[in-house]
């Protein structure tokens, strides 16, 4: 038996994309550093760009970020993340977030399979 989704995590994402723009204009610069320096993270270099969303995904829970879960979950599931990789990321935000991080793995989990369930991966 499934339980009821807690979120529309497509639709979080995607309102929180909407929020952010008028962020974007009063902010510019601000917003254009940030841009910078997620790109700079992301790119793959020693860690492929499918672990480094995954490592982002467990802090987003191990912080308790519903808006980062949303997002970094997306992109495990767009850099071809399995469904085993996400649950060993959550045992380890689980370890370094207690008990707390329990509630928001069980959110980021059904993050990545609305997700998976939409959209067609990429690999990392």
């Amino acid at each position: 038996m499934t339980s009821a989704p807690t979120h529309d995590w497509p639709g979080v994402a995607a309102s929180l994309s909407q929020a952010m723009k008028p962020l974007r204009g009063g902010a510019p610069d601000a917003m254009a550093a940030f841009s910078a320096l997620a790109r700079a993270a992301l790119e793959p270099n020693a860690l492929p760009t499918k672990t480094k969303e995954l490592i982002a995904l467990g802090i987003s829970v191990a912080t308790r970020c519903d808006g980062c879960i949303a997002f970094h979950a997306e992109a495990a599931a767009r850099h071809g993340a399995s469904r085993e990789e996400i649950m060993e990321t959550m045992g380890m935000a689980i370890y370094m977030g207690a008990g707390p991080s329990v509630m928001y793995a069980a959110q980021a989990l059904e993050a990545f399979d609305q997700f998976t369930a939409k959209a067609p991966t990429k690999s990392a």
